[in-house]
């Protein structure tokens, strides 16, 4: 997992350049004929990534984001109703019968599908209309970190072309070279905070919602640690009742203002006597755990690879192994 985690940098410098004119063909053409909706297709951090995706498309064009539940398809058989909608499916493998049989119910229906796909062979990338590799190349552990962060990376690019956005654009020409100094980052205190846990709460906002979700997955494969993602306004709707003295939250603020409510919920649970730790991309350097600033559709692209680092000595610190956790394997074949 440190390894490969450690490879993000070089995979999103691939990623990009191998589907630099993809990108822009896509940019035209959204523009040109804008869907009505977008519908994502995804499952575990696949899932996450798409979460942030929805967030990139809805703010930057406007376009409504709905997560397809593969069931319908899988499960129930239902047929979708025609439409010319945009389909983009998100995996590792390529190869979950659910997500390929509901990719299949929107293209009969007369959706466009994109595919941001790591395996280049699998049945998803031969049966989208376009299929954006995400040159992760091979992951051994059980847990997702480069292939997570590429198609971060790939929803960011996606999104600045469809929306013609320059600072976007300026922001992920520099996230090869921000992953790798985002991955040296030193968040040992969150390892001190969390050994010896056992619940915990993880909070984001907007761009940042999705890496709490995938940050909350990863404790929960690696860490053995029951850890659930929230938005910080979403926390307040009941379950923040339960956050008191000693109860461990992480937070990721952006510099933005979705960051700031998310500021506010960490200041407010520190107060009961939480034990918070806040990556604040506002804070600088002088605050632990540090977290780089940039565009702040990036900057949680480069939290979660600081998260990474952490996580897998996190799962040392515990005595577990972070590449084999038990009762999980590397594709997981839903139907």
């Amino acid at each position: 997992m440190h390894c490969e985690a450690a490879e993000a940098s070089a995979a999103v410098a691939r990623m990009l350049a191998a589907n630099r004119d993809a990108f822009v063909t896509l940019g035209a053409r959204l523009r040109g004929m804008p869907p009505a909706v977008v519908v994502t297709c995804a499952r575990g951090s696949s899932d996450h990534a798409a979460t942030y995706g929805k967030y990139l498309i809805e703010t930057l064009v406007g376009v409504p984001v709905a997560s397809a539940a593969p069931s319908v398809s899988s499960v129930y058989a239902a047929p979708m109703a025609p439409g010319a909608a945009i389909v983009i499916a998100v995996s590792q493998s390529g190869r979950s019968p659910d997500l390929l049989a509901t990719v299949e119910a929107y293209r009969t229906a007369g959706a466009y599908v994109i595919a941001l796909v790591n395996d280049e062979t699998s049945p998803l990338a031969k049966n989208a209309d376009v299929m954006i590799a995400l040159k992760a190349g091979p992951e051994r552990s059980v847990a997702a970190t480069k292939s997570y962060i590429c198609a971060l990376a790939a929803f960011a690019a996606l999104a600045a072309e469809w929306a013609d956005d320059t600072d976007l654009r300026d922001g992920l020409a520099m996230l090869p070279d921000g992953l790798t100094e985002a991955f040296a980052l030193d968040w040992s205190v969150m390892v001190d905070a969390l050994t010896y846990a056992t619940n915990l709460f993880v909070i984001g906002r907007g761009y940042g919602y999705g890496i709490a979700q995938e940050a909350a997955l990863k404790l929960k494969e690696t860490c053995a640690l029951h850890a659930e993602a929230f938005s910080a306004a979403e926390v307040r709707h009941g379950p923040m009742a339960i956050v008191g003295e000693g109860f461990p939250v992480i937070a990721f603020a952006t510099s933005d203002m979705a960051g700031d409510g998310v500021r506010t919920a960490a200041s407010e649970f520190a107060g009961r006597g939480a034990v918070v730790c806040l990556a604040d991309a506002s804070a600088g350097c002088d605050h632990a755990p540090v977290a780089l600033a940039g565009h702040p559709a990036i900057e949680p692209i480069l939290m979660i690879q600081s998260f990474y680092r952490m996580a897998n000595r996190l799962s040392l610190r515990r005595g577990l192994d972070p590449d084999a956790p038990l009762h999980l394997s590397k594709v997981t074949r839903t139907v």
